[in-house]
């Protein structure tokens, strides 16, 4: 297990995605995989208040639904559940009133007396920090959130509301969720990891299987082959170096009769600040594979050879 920021959160050091939930795994799909992880030693689930407003009859909030149903149905498994505001056609922006209204929606949802986690989803920059930064403060004094953390936040961002928490003394974030994967280093490498080792926060990546092309799935830039919702973001990913890194993890994971998604969330947990990356599920057979990259460990040499393979530098 591995312990989140400064938190009392202790996690299996890989978060099961809830976005599918309600989406391309319906509702036995998902109570089927939400057990197979918990059986399996998981106990870490991310949502966000929003999944999946963008599909065709939903409203936002389906992935809470279910995932509220399960903790029911199970009796409460010793599970930590993340989830985010802001995003929800019902709750948009980061407003003190918007903030709470949305908190107490999740919570209704997911049938639980206080979120674990709870993120800022992305930056409102038409509400002022101070006012956000007071809101989910309040939330943890109140006790419907146990610690909070923020989402799609830049670095000056984060650094800023840090320092509002620290001059008015409310709760900090503990952690950061930013996009970050083999194939997307640079901007949290350079900009993300350095406030995160300095301040004690963890990172909790999402896309850390670059939307499925770290599944060695998608070997062409031509996405019409595949009929999935993210055929088309994962296949751009197919580039003469994007293949390489597909190689070299594919080598690897065999020597360690893992799969390359496997290899690919080992790597990526393996970075500095690190806790969980994020990955989700939407067939049963998939669970094992994400079980697997919160355990196997890479060698020194690995990782270093996975680090070379992807670091991208810009034409001369």
């Amino acid at each position: 297990m591995s312990t989140i920021g400064n938190s009392d959160l202790s996690v299996f050091p890989l978060a099961l995605g809830g976005n599918v939930f309600g989406w391309t795994a319906d509702r036995d799909a998902s109570f089927a995989i939400l057990d197979a992880f918990v059986e399996g030693g998981g106990n870490f689930v991310d949502t966000a208040d929003s999944y999946s407003a963008w599909a065709p009859g939903h409203s936002g909030g389906e992935s809470e639904t279910i995932i509220g149903e399960w903790l029911a149905a199970r009796s409460r498994p010793e599970v930590v559940v993340a989830t985010k505001v802001s995003q929800h056609p019902d709750f948009r922006g980061l407003s003190a009133s918007n903030v709470r209204a949305a908190a107490e929606a999740s919570l209704r949802r997911l049938g639980v007396d206080a979120i674990d986690l709870y993120y800022a989803h992305f930056d409102d920059e038409e509400t002022p920090l101070e006012e956000t930064v007071g809101a989910f403060g309040q939330l943890v004094a109140d006790g419907l959130v146990r610690h909070i953390a923020v989402s799609n936040y830049t670095a000056e961002r984060i650094e800023e509301w840090l320092r509002i928490a620290d001059e008015t003394g409310v709760a900090r974030p503990v952690a950061i969720q930013p996009h970050y994967n083999l194939v997307h280093r640079n901007e949290v490498e350079d900009t993300i990891v350095p406030i995160a080792e300095r301040e004690n926060l963890s990172l909790i990546p999402y896309f850390a299987l670059a939307k499925g092309f770290l599944t060695g799935k998608y070997r062409s830039t031509d996405a019409s082959a595949h009929n999935t919702p993210r055929a088309e973001g994962a296949a751009v990913y197919a580039t003469p170096q994007g293949l390489q890194i597909i190689d070299t993890l594919e080598r690897i994971g065999a020597a360690h009769d893992v799969s390359i998604a496997s290899a690919a969330l080992a790597w990526l947990r393996s970075q500095p600040t690190v806790v969980a990356p994020i990955a989700s599920a939407s067939r049963l057979e998939q669970v094992q594979g994400l079980l697997d990259g919160g355990r196997v460990e890479l060698t020194a040499d690995e990782i270093a050879e996975l680090t070379r393979v992807s670091t991208w530098s810009p034409e001369a």
